[in-house]
């Protein structure tokens, strides 16, 4: 049975983010081809020789904290020698460490590795040396799939890599990555890797015409979308408890947007889009709020509301804005099936995961006209100007309005969805997975 590698970077066992999600789907869907899953971590646990020093460490990376003189050292000994290599170890899953906490985040695998703070490291030695670091596994797969660009590579076998967008070189000003060592890591990886992979026929353009990767060395998997049955078929009545639970907003009675409190995502453009539609329908926001997320969320700032004249309005039981920090994917699940719509205006996406997901629940869906987004809604979501807030408020009045409108985008939504479906996105990989093995 062959033996595929992906890396751990994105699935750390606290939060998840998209990436997080596209690695998770990818390790069932290796598993299902019939190949061996391997996933590599780089948690900061110290290795042990005692497996089960290794099964709890990677359960509580406080265990075997490294001395933090060690670790000066150690960076000294790597700035002078240049990047060194990496090596793994197995860590045994045994059921002596009840794991059932984490069992939502965690891929499919057969074997789980880890190398002491690999990602982190290797960053670190490319920044210093402009090279990709090399890790030794236990067991040498017959092939690496890393989901993301990580200077990393295990020598020997075919490295691919999957590039989701480039929005650190096409909206600079939308992250915080170091736009020159981005750029370079590209062109490194363009030098080592055996072949890309990418999620929108967009993200692959932008590969060829502003990185200047080869088209024959890129391939557009797409992804798919799937929500286990058990929370998508969840009865009406308990969805509708938990979202009045959560939010205080009735069932099909609020907006949503789901995803990290930042620049790409045009929050601030959305709020004020909200604000200015005076529709007395609640909009509920779920998430973490990230880099420039106060700047995104100025116009809920108290001082700017009674500026504006507004904050009686906002605050009042019929208009206001509903934050959540963080929801476990089960309430979410019932939040997205609870809400009158999904607003989602990005600036840019490399592939738009939200948005499907909604469809694939039945939820009507307002989203941005541009990157890779019309790829992925099709005709089945009411398509705006991200950069055009009247254009957005505008939208948000005709979804809050319009039942007939939003009945049509829930069935063509459903539609849409059946075109990224596990069973197409696995024969995508199959393809790609037998040319390169």
């Amino acid at each position: 049975m062959k033996n595929i590698l992906i890396d751990g970077y994105n699935l750390g066992l606290e939060k998840g983010t998209g990436v997080a999600t596209y690695a998770r789907n990818l390790s069932y869907e290796i598993g299902n081809l019939g190949y061996r899953t391997s996933v590599l971590y780089g948690n900061r646990a110290a290795p042990s020789r005692q497996p089960l020093m290794r099964e709890i460490a990677f359960f509580d990376s406080n265990v075997g904290e490294r001395n933090r003189m060690l670790e000066i050292m150690e960076q000294a000994h790597r700035a002078v020698l240049g990047p060194l290599g990496h090596v793994a170890a197995e860590v045994p899953v045994t059921g002596k460490v009840i794991a059932r906490h984490f069992s939502a985040r965690l891929p499919h695998y057969d074997d789980l590795y880890n190398a002491t703070d690999v990602f982190k490291r290797s960053q670190s030695a490319f920044k210093l040396w402009g090279e990709v670091s090399n890790v030794k596994m236990p067991v040498r797969p017959d092939l690496v799939h890393w989901t993301y660009p990580i200077p990393l590579r295990v020598k020997r076998v075919p490295n691919i890599y999957t590039l989701h967008d480039i929005v650190p070189l096409r909206l600079p000003y939308a992250t915080l990555d170091h736009k020159r060592r981005y750029f370079n890591l590209l062109k490194k990886l363009d030098k080592v890797a055996e072949h890309f992979v990418t999620v929108s026929e967009c993200s692959r353009r932008d590969l060829i015409d502003i990185v200047g990767i080869a088209p024959e060395r890129i391939t557009n998997t797409y992804q798919s979308v799937d929500i286990p049955a058990k929370y998508r078929d969840k009865p009406v009545e308990q969805v509708a408890r938990e979202v009045e639970g959560a939010t205080n907003a009735g069932y099909k009675d609020y907006f949503l947007f789901w995803g990290s409190i930042e620049p790409k995502k045009n929050i601030g453009r959305m709020i004020e889009a909200y604000l200015a539609s005076k529709v007395d329908t609640p909009l509920v926001m779920v998430g973490a709020q990230a880099w420039k997320s106060e700047q995104e969320l100025r116009l809920l700032d108290s001082t700017t509301l009674q500026q504006f004249e507004i904050i009686d309005r906002v605050i009042s039981q019929k208009k206001r804005v509903i934050q959540l920090q963080y929801a476990p994917f089960s309430l979410l699940v019932s939040l997205i099936r609870g809400a009158k719509a999904a607003l989602f205006p990005s600036l840019y996406e490399g592939f738009g995961l939200p948005a499907l997901e909604a469809m694939l629940l039945g939820t009507p869906v307002m989203c941005s006209d541009t990157s890779s987004l019309p790829e992925v809604a099709g005709d089945a979501a009411l398509m705006v100007d991200p950069y055009d807030t009247a254009a957005i408020s505008q939208a948000i009045r005709q979804l809050d309005a319009d039942a007939d409108l939003r009945a049509e985008l829930s069935r063509r939504g459903l539609k849409q969805a059946e075109r990224f479906t596990p069973a197409v996105y696995r024969d995508n990989l199959a393809a790609l997975y037998q040319r390169l093995l």
